[in-house]
C-alpha cells in the first residue's frame, strides 16, 4: 500500500463554529478520525490552518516547498484546502511542481466535516482512494471526480458538485470506493521544482462602460502582468471608451497583458473581430482555452522565471501542465 502524507491547510472541511462564524480548527489528524476507510500508511502534517480566502502567494510557496520536501519520502500526497481559492492553489502548484512523479490531490468540503451529512468525509475518502492508484501530477478531487489541477474551476458556492473541469476531460472518478481512470494526461518525464513566482499580477474583468482610467491606473500599482477578462472571444471597447489604447500603453511600459474571455468554455482569441485585432498587432497574448485561474497563476510563475519578453511569450503559449491545448 502506498505511503501517503495528508497535509492540512484549513478550509471549511476543518471548520468548527465560533462566535464570529465558522473557523478552521481541526488538524489533519482530526480529519482522519471521521473516515471509514483504511487509514494505515497515512502520516499527517499541518502546514497552516486558514480560511482559503486568506491563502495568498506566500502560502502557495510554503505549501509547494512542503510538498517538494515530502515527495521523496511519500508515494502520494493529499491536501485538504478551502474551496474558495482551491482552483488558484491547485493551478499554481501545477506550475511549481511540474513533472512531479507522485499524485498530489487537493480536496475539501462545502460543509464542515463535523456537520451531519457533510461532503467532507466522502471527498477526503475519495481523495485518499485515488491517491493510492493515480499517476503523478496535481489534481482536485471533489464530488467524486478527479480534475486536472490547472483546469479546475469552482462554479457553485454551496452545491456539492462545486468544481468543474474546464476545456479538459475529467481525469478520473471514484465509484463505490474504487478509482476509475478516465483520462491520462501526457505528463513530464522529469521533475524539477520551480518555486519562484512574481505575484505582481492583476485580474481585471471588463464590463460595458469600464473606464480606461482603471486600466491606466495599473501603471501606478507596481504591476508586471495583467489578465484582462474581455467580452466573448476577446472584444474590448474602442468606441467612446478606448480600452485598446490603454492596453497598448500598458504593454509599451513593459507590462505583460493576457487577453482572456469571460466565458468559462472554449477559447479566447483577438484574431476574429476588428475590436481586438489592433491588440494582436500590438503583441497582446491570448489566454486561449486557459481558465482565468490558470492564466493568472501561470503568468505569476512565468514572471518568476524570466523578465525577457520573448521568453514570457514562449512560455505563456507552451503547454506546461495541461493548462492549455498546444498552440502553434
Amino acid at each position: 500500500m502506498r505511503r501517503i502524507q495528508l497535509i492540512g491547510t484549513g478550509g471549511t472541511i476543518a471548520c468548527l463554529p465560533s462566535n464570529n462564524g465558522l473557523t478552521p480548527k481541526l488538524t489533519a489528524n482530526n480529519l482522519l478520525d471521521f473516515l471509514d476507510i483504511d487509514i494505515s500508511n497515512i502520516e499527517c502534517v499541518d502546514v497552516f490552518n486558514m480560511d482559503s480566502s486568506n491563502i495568498q502567494p506566500e502560502e502557495w510557496c510554503s505549501l509547494a516547498s512542503a510538498i517538494n520536501r515530502a515527495a521523496t519520502d511519500f508515494d502520494a500526497i493529499v491536501v485538504t484546502h478551502g474551496t474558495d481559492t482551491m482552483a488558484y492553489t491547485a493551478s499554481m502548484l501545477s506550475f511549481m511542481l511540474q513533472g512531479i512523479q507522485i499524485p498530489v490531490i487537493f480536496t475539501g468540503a462545502q460543509y464542515p466535516i463535523v456537520n451531519p451529512g457533510s461532503d467532507g468525509k466522502k471527498n477526503l475518502e475519495d481523495a485518499i482512494i485515488a491517491a493510492r492508484s493515480m499517476h503523478g501530477g496535481v489534481f482536485v478531487c471533489f464530488g467524486g471526480f478527479i480534475i486536472q489541477g490547472s483546469r479546475a474551476c469552482k462554479t457553485h458556492t454551496t452545491s456539492l458538485n462545486a468544481f468543474e473541469s474546464i476545456n479538459y476531460p475529467y481525469v478520473g472518478v471514484v465509484i463505490d470506493k474504487k478509482y476509475v481512470n478516465l483520462h491520462t494526461p501526457k505528463g513530464k518525464r522529469t521533475y524539477n521544482f520551480a518555486g519562484r513566482i512574481d505575484p505582481r499580477v492583476a485580474l481585471i474583468k471588463l464590463v460595458p462602460g469600464t473606464s480606461p482610467a482603471i486600466l491606466d491606473s495599473m501603471l501606478l500599482c507596481d504591476i508586471k502582468g495583467i489578465v484582462v477578462e474581455a467580452f466573448g472571444l476577446g472584444g474590448v471597447h474602442n468606441v467612446r471608451r478606448d480600452h485598446t489604447e490603454s492596453l497598448i500603453q500598458l504593454m509599451e511600459h513593459g507590462i505583460t497583458v493576457i487577453l482572456a474571455s469571460q466565458c468559462l468554455y472554449e477559447t479566447a482569441s483577438p484574431d476574429i473581430y476588428a475590436v481586438s485585432r489592433s491588440l494582436k498587432d500590438a503583441g497582446i497574448l491570448p489566454a486561449y482555452d486557459m481558465t482565468s485561474e490558470a492564466a493568472v497563476t501561470k503568468l505569476m510563475w512565468v514572471l518568476g522565471q524570466t523578465d525577457d519578453p520573448e521568453m514570457i511569450k514562449k512560455l505563456m503559449k507552451k503547454n506546461l501542465s495541461e493548462e492549455i491545448h498546444d498552440v502553434k
